[in-house]
């Protein structure tokens, strides 16, 4: 079996990380291959010498790995999606970061959570996903994404004017800095900064929020994800940010956007004892009571 290794090049993911995961692998006979920038990284930054197999591309991750680690916090995790793509490679998140909900696992948790996956006590989450569609050539081939889809104007420009469908039903015109189209996955992340609502990750739904409207009572809506959203936005400016997850990209004002549910899932590792109410009790920090 062999196992990949993702992380940035940052001062958060140490070698001794590394050098852990490797010892326990091996001794249970477990190739761990790394993300090449990252062991190039090390190897330059820390003196790191453990000569180990890299890989750089999708093809090379999907054709060797059978599972992926993610060191770091929810954006690195974010980032393995334009890795596994649509081949189902199963990602564990670990968590050197810092409010995690997706690298759920703790760092110092670290040879606990590698054994339990060794001996398969873990669960899939099948997280959905958005899908872009109408803005051909902007993401490649990586059109998609976990947490949300979001319309932003440029720089500090002034606000823009967003006409929403659902199917082929008008739903509002927004004006706004901008609207997040979110998955559950997501409600946890910029959604909720917005006002959103927390969705537990199986909910089949997408929350449309809208960035700083202009009117005050136009507030989030939860819809069906098995719906096509479509949207017809306009501006002052010569073009509009937009986004799937972290990768951004401008489009010229007057664009039409679709986004759908994508035909596939991205495979997210539950440990045996993990929970996602677990996971919102602590990193949101639900029933803490300063007067004990």
């Amino acid at each position: 079996m062999i196992i990949a290794l993702y992380a940035r090049s940052t001062k958060d993911n140490l070698p001794a990380y590394v050098q852990e995961i490797h010892q326990l692998l091996s001794a249970e006979n477990v190739e761990l291959i790394v993300f090449k920038p990252f062991y190039d990284y090390l190897k330059q930054n820390h003196a790191f010498n453990l000569p180990l197999d890299t890989f750089t591309t999708s093809e090379e991750l999907i054709a060797k790995a059978y599972y992926l680690i993610s060191l770091g916090g929810d954006g690195t995790l974010l980032e393995t999606l334009a890795l596994v793509r649509k081949s189902g490679i199963p990602v564990l998140g670990v968590n050197t970061g810092r409010l995690g909900f997706l690298a759920s696992v703790n760092k110092d948790d670290l040879s606990k959570a590698l054994l339990l996956l060794l001996k398969e006590r873990f669960t899939l989450d099948k997280r959905e996903l958005i899908e872009l569609e109408g803005c051909d050539g902007y993401f490649s081939q990586v059109n998609y994404a976990l947490n949300e889809f979001t319309i932003h104007k440029k720089d500090s420009s002034a606000m823009i004017h967003i006409d929403a469908y659902v199917d082929t039903v008008f739903l509002n015109s927004y004006f706004a800095d901008g609207l997040i189209t979110s998955t559950p996955t997501g409600s946890t992340a910029y959604s909720l900064s917005c006002g959103g609502p927390i969705m537990v990750p199986d909910s089949d739904n997408f929350i449309i929020t809208p960035i700083a409207p202009h009117n005050l009572n136009v507030r989030p809506i939860v819809i069906s994800n098995k719906k096509e959203i479509r949207f017809k936005v306009s501006g002052r400016s010569d073009v509009i940010n937009i986004s799937l997850d972290s990768r951004s990209a401008q489009i010229p004002s007057y664009s039409e956007i679709r986004i759908r549910k994508a035909d596939f899932r991205f495979n997210l590792i539950n440990l045996e004892g993990q929970h996602f109410f677990e996971t919102l009790r602590n990193k949101l920090l639900w029933g803490l009571d300063k007067r004990h």
